[in-house]
């Protein structure tokens, strides 16, 4: 039996405004046990989908009593340390409200670029770095960095201009309407859900026929969703495998359906070089104002256990981005920052 009678995939594009019809837009609806069928926009003088005519029509079909799953291929939150940075509260809704006063790319006549040069919005009060990344896009080959513009395979463009429009969907649908995971992880019988998707993991296993490579896109979304749906791999796919500190993360920044919980096996080192010995005991790296090599600082001790032996977490920063995440006491010496400098990611405090 399947989970979602119906489900909807959709390529988006970040491209021009939020009313200009976009040929990268794409729609794929399965109904069923039937092949997915491409959407096209209703009547009009365009030829295309635009962003704002692909809001309204999602709202109208989630309004129906037909359990939906929608996977969009965008992001749909930023890594941890943007909201550190910024000072934002680690809530999801609350992050849509202030991203969107920030950068209201779903306003008439607005670029995704007039927000970044300052003509309109205040992008610049709220930038991330490139180097940022979410735990969920370190776990996934191939993903790029939200906010890694200008170059190919971007997908910073279309978070950054779809964004608004999913606080648009959760503001007209209300509780109507399941976001994933930040609404929970658990979906309630008989709701439809919203996720965030990336058809790189799926479209190999579909044949493209004529399809363009935007459509078969939005098409393996649908159909990937309509067989995992059956088959279990969905339920599966909606429980990844993560510690409760990495749950506690993934609440904040998303995760993108599919992508696995553990971190990737290294089969081999990543270098020759000797292993480094930790520091001796006389170096007091636990002590507030410590500074490893990596420029990762100590800032205070928790009485929160940690996962290694005998260990509680230490609160650390680091001094290039100002990120703050949780570390053993143990692993204090040969910390980087997991936000700029590739590290590990930091444990809940």
């Amino acid at each position: 039996m399947q989970i979602f009678p119906r489900t909807i995939g959709i390529d988006y594009s970040g491209a021009e405004t939020a009313n200009s019809s976009l040929k990268g837009l794409r729609v794929y609806i399965a109904v069923g046990d039937e092949t997915p069928a491409e959407v096209l926009p209703p009547p009009s003088s365009k030829k295309y989908w635009t962003r704002r005519g692909i809001a309204e029509w999602l709202v109208e079909r989630l309004a129906e009593d037909i359990p939906t799953v929608v996977g969009i291929d965008h992001g749909f939150s930023f890594p941890l340390c943007y909201f550190e940075v910024h000072g934002i509260e680690p809530d999801w809704p609350a992050f849509l409200e202030d991203f969107q006063r920030h950068w209201p790319t779903d306003a008439d006549h607005t670029y995704v670029d007039f927000v970044r040069n300052g003509s309109v919005g205040n992008g610049a009060a709220r930038e991330g770095s490139s180097r940022w990344r979410r735990l969920t896009e370190e776990r996934s080959p191939g993903a790029k960095s939200v906010f890694h513009f200008d170059v190919q395979g971007s997908v910073a463009k279309s978070t950054h201009a779809g964004i608004p429009w999913l606080r648009f969907i959760r503001q007209t649908l209300g509780d109507r309407v399941h976001f994933w995971p930040f609404d929970g992880w658990e979906i309630p019988r008989g709701k439809s859900v919203v996720l965030e998707a990336y058809p790189k993991l799926w479209s190999a296993g579909f044949p493209a026929q004529d399809r363009t490579a935007d459509q078969h896109d939005a098409y393996s979304i649908a159909a990937w969703l309509a067989q995992a749906g059956v088959d279990g791999r969905l339920m599966e796919a909606l429980q990844p495998k993560l510690t409760a500190s990495e749950v506690a993360v993934a609440q904040v920044e998303g995760w993108i359906l599919g992508v696995p919980g553990e971190a990737p096996r290294r089969d081999k080192p990543l270098s020759r070089q000797p292993t480094r010995r930790a520091p001796r005991s006389d170096r007091k790296t636990t002590t507030p104002g410590y500074v490893n090599r990596n420029g990762q600082e100590v800032l205070r001790r928790t009485d929160i256990p940690g996962n290694d032996h005998n260990q509680v977490v230490y609160v650390m920063m680091c001094k290039t981005c100002g990120i703050r995440y949780g570390a053993n006491g143990s692993d204090i010496w040969q910390r980087r920052c997991p936000a700029c400098g590739g590290g590990n990611s930091g444990l809940g405090f």
